[in-house]
């Protein structure tokens, strides 16, 4: 075991190396799918997956980062932590556990320190059949030509009309026309897309390679940006089934909350990830949570995106106006101190544990 913020790094690139160190040193399977485009600093990007565990085996749980790449600051370090736990490790080996690590689903935006994809999509929005109609979202219509004014930092006049929205509907509905998912603005905000992305179809693959012989699948998908600073709200990542809900609430505790009845701070959203391992897995018993970590007001943090996707629109800003914007994004998904650390490890730690038990019971 290592201290825990020595698992953390400041930098895709250095997360990179800790991550790929770990697994190798733990005797895992590294496979690297690289990705088309350069990092920030020009480093190479991929998709890193280590297995620690028997291939083939029945019993899979999958640990996730960086869908939404600049949550992988946070992600990254608890998968880095996790390789270097023996005591974990052991755990997991005696359920007859393999482990797929899956760092960086989302690298292009883990080092260019953004929320989405080189295509400006939202990974998380973009899990659709697009051979049929996508889903509308009027709601974001309405909101878009707020979210994304001509000056930034918004005039007077922007933040009063954003006021007046809040004022008229409430923070949640600000936060579920923005968040729910849209396909109708390429360059807008939580913009699903109109295809299937490269880290979709990659993540396509491994799941396909780990989890197709499977029977019982669970899968830890680490976020950040919702909730109370350093909580990690455990939330229910898969379809509308009571009696898979349950089984979760047997496994991590009752308190896990779900989109579908309004219990979690996330609204209702389309496109999620979790519909992929059922295309891969059809057989298999899934039972899924997004670990979401608190940091920022949601407001905040919803500016914060905005900001950001202000500056993919005119990378002519200032420098100094460019890495205020970047600055105020880093914190809005990751609190770079090491109690907030502390508080994100021990609750992975323990979801870890819980997850090892559901399987194997």
């Amino acid at each position: 075991m290592i201290p825990i913020p020595d698992a953390f790094a400041p930098s895709y690139a250095q997360a990179r190396v800790k991550f790929l160190e770990a697994a190798a040193t733990a005797g895992t399977r590294i496979e690297s799918f690289n990705h088309p485009l350069p990092g920030k600093d020009g480093e190479p990007l991929a998709m890193d997956v280590a297995l620690d565990g028997e291939a083939g085996s029945e019993r899979l749980l999958i640990v996730s980062s960086a869908c939404h790449g600049v949550e992988g600051f946070c992600g990254s370090g608890v998968q880095v932590f996790a390789l270097h736990d023996a005591e974990w490790r052991g755990k997991a080996r005696a359920a007859g556990v393999a482990v797929l690590y899956v760092h960086a689903l989302n690298p292009y935006g883990f080092s260019h320190m953004r929320r989405v994809t080189q295509e400006n999509v939202d990974l998380n929005r973009n899990f659709h059949d697009f051979g049929r109609p996508l889903p509308d979202n009027p709601a974001y219509r309405q909101v878009h030509p707020l979210l994304l004014p001509e000056a930034w930092p918004p005039d007077e006049a922007n933040r009063q009309a954003v006021q007046a929205f809040i004022a008229s509907h409430g923070v949640a509905a600000w936060q579920a026309a923005i968040s729910q998912g849209q396909h109708e603005f390429a360059d807008g905000l939580f913009f699903g897309g109109q295809a299937p992305t490269w880290s979709n179809q990659t993540l396509r693959r491994v799941l396909a390679q780990h989890a197709a012989g499977t029977r019982r699948v669970a899968w830890i998908d680490l976020h950040t940006g919702l909730g109370p600073s350093g909580v990690g709200e455990r939330i229910w990542a898969g379809r509308d089934n009571a009696a898979d809900v349950a089984r979760a609430r047997r496994w991590w505790g009752e308190h896990i909350t779900s989109i579908y009845d309004g219990s979690s701070t996330s609204p209702l959203l389309t496109g999620l990830m979790w519909e992929s391992i059922h295309d891969a897995a059809p057989q298999a018993e899934y039972t899924g949570i997004a670990l979401e970590y608190g940091t920022e007001p949601i407001t905040e943090v919803l500016d914060a995106l905005r900001g950001d996707h202000w500056l993919a629109r005119h990378p002519e800003a200032p420098p100094s106006l460019a890495a205020g914007i970047k600055a105020r994004m880093l914190r809005a998904f990751y609190t770079d101190t090491d109690a907030w650390k502390g508080q994100v490890v021990s609750q992975a730690r323990q979801a870890l544990f819980q997850a090892a038990d559901g399987l194997a019971g």
